[in-house]
């Protein structure tokens, strides 16, 4: 009872100094500490002087932090790896448990500091007792998708698209390990744009769609709307429901709130569209349009609690004196979306909602050169929204 006991509070008091310093390699903790600073905190620091626009610095400090990671995870894997190939420690095969028991019992502390660290990051049922997957999991700490987004980050800044899209593939490759559940959409988004910058539109499309129909931390679709059961029955019924009662109607009906899948929708659209292929830009602007109208009706009604929706034109008359709701109609490209969405469902058929969106396009004073388009006797042109190679 004691030896389990003295175990359970060596890794907890060594867990607690993982938290405030880097593992130091059977050095004392609190010194080195003082020398040399932890990733976490020079990730920050390199954070910090990108957004300055210091970006050779930045660079520095993302390198930096990446490799202190690398060399603490290394230095665990091989104290780890020292212990184990004691002839006694063989003894005891593949079971954590008789390990942890024997680094207790004899004060083994750079194997205690790691598998401290290891339970901190790694939950330990997970390892289901075996010092093989616990090496496994120490390899695998050894990457810090942070640092290659952020790594992406300034290389594309600077221009070096090439560079940029190789790190950001890595964050991708070691997203398990991101601290954010879910952040992973945003290394997506990079990957995308430069596929996009690049000309590379398979793989742009192949990424956006991957964007909408890929699952979440909790194993559902990011977009349970579009990607969920019945969706293809789903976008046939509202596309039903625009061209025989409208797009007021359409909108006093549906509310969709997956912003966080609302660009990819747009960018496929414009894509689609400039493909000549007008059904399946119909439905991916239909989806972005709806999106952003859910917020833009959300905000409003959070102003005013009786709002209902009726129209476009009074909906736009609420957002008019909104600044940031107006920099978000920017943001979002939502005049454009209107107008592509309005040539997609002509160019489909549905020549009703098309024109009821010219329409509002048209009567618009926030259109600028899409309301401009509007009134020149709209009828869907090929108009290159994505560039073609």
């Amino acid at each position: 009872m004691k030896k389990k006991f003295f175990l359970g509070f060596s890794l907890i008091f060594i867990m607690g100094q993982s938290v405030f310093g880097q593992y130091t390699g059977g050095q004392n903790i609190n010194a080195q500490f003082v020398q040399q600073q932890p990733w976490w905190y020079t990730l920050e620091q390199g954070k910090q002087l990108f957004r300055s626009g210091s970006y050779g610095n930045a660079l520095i400090a993302f390198e930096d932090a990446r490799r202190t990671r690398l060399n603490q995870f290394v230095r665990m894997e091989s104290d780890m790896i020292l212990l184990l190939s004691d002839p006694f420690v063989r003894r005891f095969g593949d079971s954590l448990e008789f390990v942890e028991r024997y680094i207790a019992e004899n004060y083994e502390t750079n194997a205690a500091a790691a598998l401290a660290e290891l339970y901190y990051r790694v939950p330990k049922d997970s390892l289901k007792g075996s010092v093989q997957r616990a090496l496994e999991e120490l390899d695998r700490l050894k990457a810090y998708p942070e640092a290659e987004f952020w790594l992406g980050e300034t290389y594309l800044m600077e221009g070096e698209l090439v560079t940029a899209l190789r790190q950001f593939e890595r964050a991708w490759d070691t997203r398990s390990l991101l601290e954010i559940p879910d952040s992973e959409v945003a290394i997506l988004y990079k990957i995308t744009d430069i596929h996009r910058m690049r000309r590379e539109y398979q793989e742009m499309e192949r990424r956006a769609k991957e964007i909408i129909e890929g699952k979440t931390s909790s194993g559902v679709p990011r977009d349970d709307l579009w990607a969920g059961v019945s969706s293809e029955n789903l976008r046939a019924a509202m596309l039903r429901m625009l061209e025989n009662d409208g797009i007021n109607r359409y909108l006093s009906l549906y509310r969709h709130e997956s912003t966080v899948t609302e660009k990819a929708h747009r960018l496929l659209g414009f894509f689609y569209y400039a493909s000549n292929r007008y059904i399946p830009a119909s439905e991916h602007l239909m989806f972005a349009f709806l999106i952003q109208n859910t917020v833009l009706i959300n905000e409003v009604t959070r102003r005013q609690y009786d709002y209902r929706y009726t129209s476009l034109e009074n909906l736009m008359a609420l957002v008019s004196d909104r600044s940031e709701l107006l920099q978000y109609l920017d943001e979002t490209e939502y005049f454009r979306t209107i107008f592509y969405l309005a040539s997609a469902l002509y160019a489909s058929g549905k020549s009703r909602p098309a024109m009821q969106l010219w329409n509002f396009l048209a009567g618009s004073r926030n259109a600028g050169e899409w309301g401009e388009r509007a009134r020149q006797n709209p009828s869907p042109y090929l108009d290159r929204a994505v560039e073609m190679p």
